[in-house]
């Protein structure tokens, strides 16, 4: 017997070593960076103690009483029974119901004040979860963009969430939560999405990306820095390649990033791959993705699509492909060849480009700063 236990729990004990001593813990909910984390952090401490200290005390008087009470050679019958004692059981129903009451004065207080929308100087931003990546649009500064979340430091982020799919967003506002495709939409419906959960660790707690509904939460960051974030519940076959990043600037560099991101994307010199890769994109990608800038031969603008990412300053971004790729030309390549070997159930088709051509869009790709 002590040897099969000794089979489950020394690769556990060995599991929880490793897991303490992990050397890069992005996702450590337990180093809260902002005030908004640091609620709930200062919710869970307390909590957790609590419950720590209840589950000592009843396994201890568990392992007491059995030990107390193990069967002996000469003993018969059945200890004592304290069935019917009145006192007993009115104090063991009434301390853990003010135990109960403890928790749930503070607990309940605090989703109250993580709810509560800030005032003052807030930035609004609309999050939308797809299939398996992010969307974040600015409604006030008119800028849309993918995979990373810029936000100022020391200033409130008011968050609103939904879901959507294929086509869900099709003409539509990227602020627009839609409860279906509206007219004129590549046809879906509520079966093109799942439900996914927004979480940043070390920034906020949870929230439920539903398709058809919005819901809000608050972020803030104290300093500067990169923070990860994912969907936190399981949504298909990439739901663990559906990772994004919170890029936290002091208000003088989210200023300057807010200026970069408003201006179009410049068109490439005639003649050159770039140009050649803007022609392809304006060809096949613009069916699914939107660059503000891109120009036919005429110079007229080339209204995209918001199916996909908004690639108009793509290669300012660390990352792509719901930051499951780093952004480089050997990533690019791959992706570009054949993006359903690379994430399972990407929405992007295999478009069977010859190499020259994936070379040109990758050329042009990089001009997207």
């Amino acid at each position: 017997m002590r040897r099969e236990t000794l089979k489950v729990l020394g690769p556990l004990a060995l599991t929880l070593i490793a897991a303490a001593c992990a050397p890069n813990a992005t996702q450590d909910s337990l180093r809260p960076a902002g005030p908004y984390a640091e609620k709930a952090h200062d919710l869970f401490v307390p909590v957790f103690w609590v419950a720590a200290a209840i589950f000592f005390v009843v396994e201890g008087l568990l392992v007491f009483f059995v030990w107390k009470y193990r069967h002996r050679k000469g003993r018969e019958g059945i200890p004592p029974q304290v069935h019917g004692n009145t006192r007993l059981e009115i104090a063991w129903t009434i301390l853990p119901a003010l135990i109960l009451a403890g928790v749930a004065v503070p607990t309940v207080t605090t989703i109250f004040d993580l709810a509560r929308e800030p005032e003052g100087d807030v930035l609004n931003v609309d999050v939308l979860g797809h299939q398996w990546w992010w969307e974040f649009a600015y409604p006030q500064e008119g800028i849309v963009t993918a995979n990373e979340l810029h936000i100022p430091t020391g200033r409130p982020v008011y968050l609103r969430l939904c879901a959507v799919g294929l086509g869900y967003q099709q003409q539509v506002a990227p602020s627009e939560c839609q409860p279906g495709p509206p007219e004129g939409a590549v046809p879906a419906s509520l079966g093109d999405s799942v439900i996914h959960s927004f979480w940043v660790p070390e920034l906020a707690g949870t929230q439920d990306v539903i398709p058809g509904r919005t819901n809000t939460m608050v972020l803030q960051a104290d300093d500067p820095g990169t923070y990860t974030g994912q969907c936190k519940e399981f949504c298909g076959l990439s739901h663990a390649f559906m990772k994004f990043t919170v890029v936290a600037h002091t208000p003088e560099d989210f200023d300057a990033w807010v200026a970069g991101q408003r201006a179009p994307a410049a068109m490439p010199p005639g003649g050159t791959p770039a140009a050649a890769g803007a022609e392809i994109l304006a060809g096949q990608c613009i069916a699914c993705h939107a660059i503000n800038g891109l120009q036919d031969a005429n110079g007229d603008p080339i209204l995209g699509s918001n199916n996909g990412p908004d690639l108009t300053h793509f290669a300012s971004r660390e990352c792509f492909a719901g930051c499951m790729l780093e952004t480089n030309d050997e990533n690019l390549r791959r992706w570009l060849d054949d993006p359903p070997s690379v994430k399972a159930g990407s929405w992007m088709p295999d478009y069977n480009l010859t190499p020259e051509q994936i070379d040109q869009l990758v050329a042009y790709l990089n001009t997207l700063r």
